[in-house]
């Protein structure tokens, strides 16, 4: 099977120097192998977003890095995902499984408004195209008109947007 289409680009603003100055304020990490799918970036054609339909796309998650993720969940510390296939990978697992597991397997979830959210609590994420599932699933987790007046935002203060463009934080 091939890998990813396209890099995981919510990771590019995490330069070394920035991971060893969180990790130094107490910050962990868990990391996850994404295979990013062409479906991600194709636009919504159909009249109602619910009957859009998003492939699966693969992960691979190394026992180290579940335990750390899945004892922080359970800990109550808020896990924050960089970026929105992390988010539909901890989201299918938590669906599917009701934990983070190591291994490999398929995010199957298409995250939509009203999604409640198992597993991530908070989501750093590039500003994404309109019409896209990457949007939508920003909007089911920061709420609509909250992620409209974000991107307002940006636009009046000419953020960069796409893959190496500026990112946010939600929470």
């Amino acid at each position: 099977m091939l890998g990813s289409v396209a890099a995981p680009t919510a990771g590019f603003h995490f330069t070394e120097s920035l991971y060893r100055s969180l990790e130094e304020n107490g910050i962990s990490f868990g990391r996850i192998t994404l295979h990013v799918g062409q479906a991600t970036f194709l636009p919504i054609r159909t009249g109602d977003i619910r009957n859009h339909r998003i492939r699966p796309e693969r992960y691979c998650v190394e026992e180290e890095d579940a335990e750390k993720i899945e004892k922080a969940k359970q800990e109550g510390r808020r896990l924050v995902a960089v970026g929105t296939t992390v988010v539909r990978c901890l989201e299918s697992m938590a669906f599917e499984r009701g934990r983070i597991e190591a291994g490999e397997g398929w995010a199957h979830l298409y995250v939509l408004p009203g999604h409640r959210f198992q597993a991530v609590g908070a989501l750093i994420t590039n500003f994404h195209l309109p019409g896209t599932s990457l949007l939508v699933l920003v909007c089911a987790f920061a709420q609509r008109e909250y992620v409209l007046r974000a991107y307002a935002e940006a636009i009046r203060n000419e953020y960069r947007f796409f893959s190496y463009g500026d990112c946010m934080l939600i929470h």
